[in-house]
């Protein structure tokens, strides 16, 4: 294993049991007994500047490197979830496979498949019916406007 890839491994063990650990409620309950430690002992320090400024900087490098965690946490989530999904979409007869990229769409675009499906649903609600047993046609006009993926690759064909 080379020396970048053991470390990319190193962090991300670090950061999902760091994600399970600050996540819980023990943390939280600990976060909450050293705050109000440091809020029962300001007349002990007469409310010092000092006093203020320890709280001040470890909540500040707490949530500076809580933000990165964070992120990476999510980013591996969300990837994880996508690549979950995808694979549902390739392996169910009738799915639009052209669907899996909707990642790489624009914003626009992504708001123009979220009102659609809006109307979508809308159409379901007033039909009375699942939309698995919607008529097609009916359905297949309800979702015109759906946009296809930009990279345009089906997956039913790999």
């Amino acid at each position: 294993m080379q020396a970048g890839a053991r470390v990319k491994s190193k962090f991300q063990f670090f950061a999902t049991r760091t994600g399970e650990l600050v996540g819980s409620s023990s943390a939280f309950l600990i976060a909450g007994a050293v705050v109000l430690i440091w809020a029962l002992s300001g007349p002990l320090f007469n409310y010092s500047d000092t006093w203020q400024l320890w709280i001040n900087t470890g909540t500040t490098v707490v949530t500076f490197l809580m933000v990165f965690l964070i992120q990476y946490t999510q980013n591996r989530d969300t990837r994880a979830l996508h690549l979950k999904l995808d694979e549902l979409l390739r392996v169910v007869d009738g799915a639009r496979t052209e669907m899996v990229d909707l990642k790489d769409l624009s914003d626009e675009e992504l708001t123009r498949l979220e009102q659609a499906f809006c109307r979508l649903a809308r159409f379901a609600s007033r039909a009375g019916t699942p939309l698995s047993n919607a008529n097609p046609s009916a359905v297949g006009a309800a979702t015109a406007d759906i946009p296809k993926s930009t990279a345009g690759n089906d997956l039913s064909q790999a």
